[in-house]
């Protein structure tokens, strides 16, 4: 007895904390649905980024802080074209975590020419992208513009 509970506590010990977002909530903000070559492009959502939770949690590039509902659901259809999500901060730096339909997480601080963040997708997927636009101070507020759109194609 004494040993299975020091093996479930050793175990839980090395667990992976799993990240704080849900992605089953709804969105925040905007539910979208958009197959290639969709005419509104760019897609804009006026909203307010930002949250209490850390993005580093989801690794890799992820950074700034997030709410744990997703902000924007896209369910997209992927076609010929690179899909590239963004956000455009009103004066305040901005990122952009996104999970991807295959489960994992794309995420980008600085890449829009500008400060703000955009994410490349160049062989994009069919499904659902939830998408998270944070701060760099938590608990900060900052009203953004998402931008879905396929004319970057880089």
């Amino acid at each position: 007895m004494i040993r299975t509970i020091a093996v479930i506590a050793l175990a839980a010990a090395f667990a992976t904390p799993a990240a704080a977002q849900d992605v089953s909530l709804d969105p925040t903000f905007e539910s979208v649905t958009l197959s290639a070559g969709f005419d509104e492009d760019p897609h804009q959502v006026q909203m307010i980024a930002g949250g209490d939770i850390n993005a580093e949690r989801l690794g890799g590039a992820c950074v700034g802080f997030i709410a744990n509902a997703p902000d924007v659901t896209l369910d997209y259809t992927a076609g010929d074209y690179t899909l590239s999500i963004g956000a455009i901060g009103d004066g305040a730096d901005t990122t952009i975590a996104i999970n991807g339909p295959d489960g994992e997480w794309y995420c980008d601080d600085d890449s829009f020419e500008d400060g703000d963040p955009i994410f490349h997708f160049r062989n994009p997927q069919s499904g659902y992208y939830d998408i998270y636009v944070g701060t760099l101070e938590s608990g900060s507020e900052v009203p953004v513009t998402l931008v879905i759109t396929e004319m970057l194609g880089e």
